[in-house]
């Protein structure tokens, strides 16, 4: 019986780190998403005039950093 309960519990735990890289996967590309709206929102206003190269390039910097950290999967989706 013991052993039967160790096996739920080790599978338990799989299907709970599972879960949990998903979510964090899932946040990620959420994340990366928000990022290239700002770049390009940054981007549309530095071309209307409304806006600074400065701005255009930290948002381009905060992209950088972002696929640096957690690759670039989220620009395919």
């Amino acid at each position: 019986m013991a052993g039967f309960l160790d096996r739920a519990k080790e599978q338990a735990q799989r299907g709970l780190n599972q879960g949990k890289q998903k979510i964090d996967e899932v946040q990620a590309q959420r994340t990366g998403h928000d990022l290239l709206k700002q770049l390009g929102a940054a981007y549309y206003a530095e071309k209307r005039g409304a806006g600074t190269p400065e701005a255009t390039q930290q948002a381009l910097t905060a992209v950088e950093g972002h696929i640096a950290t957690h690759g670039d999967a989220f620009l395919r989706t």
